[in-house]
């Protein structure tokens, strides 16, 4: 089964095992996964952007920059049936269905002239060249999916779960060996890639690695994100492992409501809740924390924030006057000397 090389800043994901769950295929071109193949198009079209930025000037630049961000777009669009079908998860259902508009509405603002794209798109290929190696090299993806397992059952036994671990149908130990017949649901789940948090991960080091301070407060900065969300990241793994099992979400009210309006099987109910409604929303709510420890540190990564901001809203927002950090500001050209 192929997984999201991104996800929208909520990739955590916990799959559950079963005989009757079969995940849903992306399109297959020629044995390669057409998600996978616009994944490193795009991403490779993001970086190719900033090599021409830095050698050749913004003009060639804006220009593939722009086909990135139309390919990027279409690459979240593939993946809508996966989050629909698969992962039933409404937020990034809807995600991935706004992020065409967004990312072709992003591509026209810098085709037209908006220069100041430039450093978003920096970071966006930075992001997948972060995420992407990890996702496709065989022995990383292995390491990182049986090490966040391990990890995760050491978190179970801190609270009194001991199930083992097993193989699991992606092919890795990781799967938590709960035995059907002494739990609630009879279900378990097993780590996948995104459970990994490395989406996340790759968020954060892309932005704090486009932009241009000193490398102290961007060590920090990335030190500190990168633990934040590797400890939350256990905590709801843990979380999501624990709930699917003994059903702590298995109340009549809310099965009768996910089963009758969202079409969830019955004893899928717990895992669903614990996943796609606490624990994305809470990741929603995490990031956010994390991006404002982020600024205190590396208030450089206002930036490319700027510019999120008016994509999705058209206004023009001064986030280093807002927050007191002008000095800051890329276009005061600072060598942060005095801010170390």
């Amino acid at each position: 089964m192929s997984s999201a090389p991104f996800a929208v800043g909520v990739d955590s994901v916990v799959f559950l095992e079963s005989a009757d769950v079969i995940p849903h295929v992306p399109a297959i071109v020629g044995g390669i996964g057409l998600t996978d193949v616009l994944a490193w198009v795009s991403i490779g079209a993001f970086f190719a952007a900033f090599l021409l930025h830095w050698q050749s000037g913004p003009d060639a630049a804006r220009r593939i920059g722009a086909v990135a961000w139309l390919l990027f777009g279409v690459f979240w669009l593939t993946m809508v049936p996966y989050y629909y079908y698969d992962v039933q998860s409404p937020l990034q259902t809807v995600l991935a269905l706004a992020a065409l508009p967004l990312c072709a509405y992003t591509g026209y603002l810098l085709f037209a002239g908006r220069q100041s794209l430039l450093l978003l798109t920096k970071a966006v290929g930075i992001m997948g060249l972060i995420y992407l190696p990890a996702e496709t090299i065989p022995f990383v993806r292995a390491w990182l999916i049986e090490t966040t397992a391990a990890q995760t059952h050491y978190g179970m036994e801190l609270l009194g779960h001991s199930p083992g671990l097993s193989e699991g149908v992606n092919g890795y130990e990781s799967r938590f060996d709960f035995d059907p017949n002494e739990t609630v649901t009879g279900r378990t789940t097993y780590i996948v890639m995104a459970c990994t948090g490395l989406g996340s991960m790759a968020i954060f080091g892309g932005l704090i690695a486009s932009v241009t301070a000193p490398l102290k407060r961007k060590a920090a900065a990335f030190a500190l994100s990168i633990g934040v969300i590797w400890a939350l990241n256990l905590t709801r793994n843990v979380f999501i492992g624990l709930a699917s099992p003994w059903g702590w979400f298995q109340q009549d009210w809310i099965v009768s409501f996910m089963t009758t309006y969202l079409g969830a099987e019955a004893d899928r109910v717990s895992y669903l809740v614990a996943h796609n409604y606490v624990s994305q929303s809470l990741s929603v709510v995490a990031l956010i924390g994390i991006t404002y420890l982020v600024v205190r540190i590396l208030p450089e990564v206002l930036a490319p924030l700027e510019e999120v901001l008016y994509v999705l809203s058209g206004n023009e927002y001064d986030l280093f006057e807002a927050l007191g950090k002008d000095e800051y500001r890329p276009d005061k050209h600072n060598t942060g000397t005095a801010a170390d």
